[in-house]
């Protein structure tokens, strides 16, 4: 079976927590994008639901599929959200941003009651760090900002490569206009404390840690779904 083939039975087996008149966080990247279009052929045949998408993509996928969309200034409070990771631990800790949308995403996870990773089985790391580390910051002043990440990094014991984000051979822009440093650690011993220090970094706008926000992780293998979390 694909890597893709995975995250397409992880994305079906969420909707079996999707319920009438929910109202829905949309995630972002490839997993997700699964997901919602599954969600697309649901509302199809009747469902009600409305969806808050984590990205300018995610928003365009949704709306070509017919799901109704909102915003949190409009709904400020979610039932559910729905989201992909680039690395989750059995902790339910992820690593998140890899398609940049990494703030927008963190929001509406918070705004919600719960939240579902869907991701293959590939994903599951014993340590987080692995997959380089996005932190978002603002332009001004980001060489600054990122020789201050490197320093706090070493304090929290990861060291590896700070590397500002190109794509297409331009800077990176956000969807929120900001640029992004991705973090070649390797390994993150201490997420909580990294991620806590990095936020008191001035020019630190969000990292990709997401800590707490996850309730359950569904992930795609061979054999078809394995939970963590409930």
């Amino acid at each position: 079976m694909s890597v893709d083939d995975q995250k397409r039975r992880a994305a079906l087996a969420a909707l079996a927590h999707v319920e009438d008149g929910m109202k829905l966080g949309l995630g972002s990247g490839s997993t997700a994008a699964h997901f919602v279009r599954a969600l697309g052929e649901r509302v199809a045949a009747g469902l009600d639901v409305v969806g808050v998408p984590t990205s300018e993509g995610t928003a365009a996928l949704a709306a070509a599929v017919g799901i109704r969309l909102t915003t949190l200034d409009a709904e400020p409070d979610l039932d559910l959200t729905v989201d992909g990771a680039d690395e989750l631990d059995g902790h339910l800790r992820l690593i998140k941003g890899g398609g940049g949308a990494l703030l927008r995403e963190k929001i509406v996870a918070s705004c919600s009651r719960r939240m579902i990773v869907i991701a293959e089985e590939a994903k599951e790391v014993a340590m987080l760090g692995k997959f380089a580390l996005p932190v978002e910051v603002v332009p001004f002043g980001a060489t600054a900002t990122a020789a201050r990440i490197t320093a706090v990094a070493r304090d929290h014991g990861c060291r590896g490569e700070v590397r500002q984000r190109h794509c297409d051979g331009a800077v990176f822009v956000s969807d929120g206009g900001h640029w992004i440093y991705d973090c070649a650690f390797g390994a993150i011993p201490d997420p909580e404390g990294l991620g806590t220090a990095l936020l008191a970094i001035p020019g630190v706008v969000e990292h990709g840690l997401f800590i707490g926000l996850a309730s359950m992780a569904i992930l795609g293998t061979d054999d078809g779904v394995r939970t963590i979390g409930g």
